[in-house]
C-alpha cells in the first residue's frame, strides 16, 4: 500500500508541475501577464481529469495510473 500512495503523490506532483510549466509557457508565448498562469493551470487540470477519467482512466477517477497501481481502487479490482 505504501509503494502505491508514493507513486500517487509522484504522479499528483507531477501533473501539477506540468500544469504550472503550461500555463507559464502560454502566458509566455502569448505575451499576457503572468498572473493568467493560474487560471490556465486550473484549465489544464480539469481537461487533465476529463479525459484521465472518461477515456484513460476508470469512471469516477481523475488518475492517470493503472487500477493495480492506484490507491484509490477497491481491494480485489486492481488485479
Amino acid at each position: 500500500m505504501r509503494s502505491k500512495l508514493l507513486l500517487d503523490l509522484a504522479e499528483r506532483s507531477g501533473w501539477t508541475g506540468v500544469e504550472a510549466a503550461l500555463g507559464a509557457a502560454v502566458t509566455e508565448l502569448a505575451d499576457i501577464p503572468i498572473w493568467w498562469a493560474a487560471p490556465i493551470a486550473l484549465l489544464a487540470a480539469a481537461a487533465k481529469s476529463w479525459v484521465a477519467g472518461r477515456l484513460v482512466g476508470r469512471p469516477g477517477t481523475a488518475s492517470t495510473l493503472p487500477a493495480a497501481k492506484d490507491p484509490a481502487t477497491p481491494p480485489g479490482l486492481g488485479a
